[in-house]
């Protein structure tokens, strides 16, 4: 199978299965985990390994997570799409991510926001990133408050893995 006709494949999938969530509605967390993996077992056996040419690299980290479950399911899709990803950790620095974003230059930094107080630190991470990198947040604090993400610079607000998938599937090859 050809690379070009393999990813069509993985596209229409992965579309086809965000089309059903946005009709159906998100399924609680254990369904998305369940669905991640059965389609990355799809994907393994048909030997497809990406959206694209040259995969994305994204890194993730938190400030103020200490479980990053919400990064786990994203990793989970992530790797279903093909990205290359990184995870810098948990309860990091902004100085810290900004220092890991500069030397990797990623294309895509994703982090969850779960605390008001990281206001201050997100937005010297979203100042601070290289201009290759789009911020990519999700979390409590951004759903509260839907002005924050302008407000500092945030590219864009995955409220869950349905929209982190719509994204992806937005991103030119």
């Amino acid at each position: 199978m050809d690379r070009e006709n393999a990813s069509s494949r993985l596209r229409e999938k992965l579309t086809s299965l965000l089309n059903e969530w946005q009709e159906t509605g998100v399924p609680p967390r254990h369904e998305m985990e369940s669905a991640a993996v059965e389609l990355l077992q799809w994907k393994n056996s048909q030997g497809i390994e990406s959206l694209w040419d040259n995969p994305p690299l994204m890194v993730t980290a938190t400030l103020d997570d200490g479980l990053g479950l919400g990064l786990r399911l994203i990793h989970q899709y992530a790797e279903v799409a093909g990205l290359r990803v990184k995870s810098l950790g948990l309860f990091l620095t902004p100085e810290k991510i900004v220092e890991e974003c500069r030397s990797l230059v990623p294309d895509i930094l994703g982090m969850t926001v779960l605390q008001f107080t990281s206001e201050e630190a997100l937005a010297y991470v979203a100042q601070n990133l290289p201009d290759k990198t789009q911020l990519i947040a999700g979390g409590q604090v951004l759903a509260v408050d839907p002005d924050l993400a302008d407000r500092i610079g945030v590219h864009f607000v995955a409220k869950n893995a349905a929209e982190f998938l719509g994204y992806l599937l937005s991103l030119d090859n």
